[in-house]
């Protein structure tokens, strides 16, 4: 029985190092690691604060996004989903022509627990490949569904030519009791100079209508950052270009 036990655990062994090397790098998903990583949170010019939307293109919800950073004066990065831009790709047309920044959040919105880096360079570059051939430019950043950035994700990225970026504060406005005034008063606690704002221009992936409470934080959110002298706008004006470095 014991050299039976011996037996699996060495047959195991290697399946466990695979899935630990895999799944490791998924733990700047929480807040206290990714502090440890400040570009990759995207922590940028100190004077400035980077507004960042997932999830979409939504051709209900996304354009009444862009009309409020409009009326604000604000341009932001929207990170979509490659499936979405194929669907809707007047959305993604009028958010570019409206001066916003379109970054890649991979093909479909799932989670990646399984190893699969052949199948993450693939849905990755078609992502990307898509992206670029829709607004004319190469996209820069990538953001993975959920925050779960896995080695095999990370070396996806490397290949599509993109940095990985998370976040530095949320409006937790994913949630069916969110409301502006929560979003709001959750992005503003966590935010500092420098920082980048992750709210949500659809409820393709939440509880339904919940877009809405985002939709509604938005003008308090800017005015916040305004009072207290940063300015608002997407990733490419955060000094996190990729190569460079923040501007001090």
């Amino acid at each position: 029985m014991v050299t039976s036990s011996r037996r699996t655990s060495a047959v195991l062994a290697p399946v466990t190092a695979v899935a630990a090397a895999h799944i490791a790098p998924a733990a700047t998903w929480l807040p206290v690691v990714r502090r440890r990583f400040p570009r990759l949170a995207g922590v940028g010019d100190p004077s400035h604060v980077a507004l960042t939307f997932d999830d979409g293109p939504d051709p209900e919800s996304t354009p009444r996004f862009l009309d409020v950073l409009e009326e604000l004066g604000v341009r932001a990065t929207f990170f979509v989903l490659g499936d979405g831009v194929v669907r809707h790709p007047a959305v993604v047309r009028e958010t570019v022509r409206r001066g916003h920044e379109v970054a890649v959040h991979g093909w479909r919105h799932d989670r990646p627990w399984l190893p699969a880096p052949a199948d993450d360079v693939r849905a990755l570059a078609r992502a990307s490949g898509t992206v670029g051939e829709l607004t004319g430019g190469c996209p820069r950043w990538y953001r993975p569904p959920y925050g779960i950035l896995t080695s095999g994700r990370w070396a996806a990225a490397r290949a599509a030519g993109l940095r990985p970026v998370l976040w530095t504060a949320w409006g937790r406005d994913w949630t069916s009791g969110a409301t502006p005034a929560s979003v709001r008063a959750t992005v503003t606690a966590g935010l500092r100079g420098g920082g980048t704002v992750l709210l949500h221009d659809t409820d393709a992936m939440s509880a339904p209508e919940c877009w809405r409470a985002a939709l509604g934080a938005l003008p308090g959110i800017v005015h916040r950052c305004r009072e207290a002298g940063l300015s608002v706008g997407p990733l490419a004006e955060h000094g996190t270009a990729p190569g460079g470095a923040a501007r001090g």
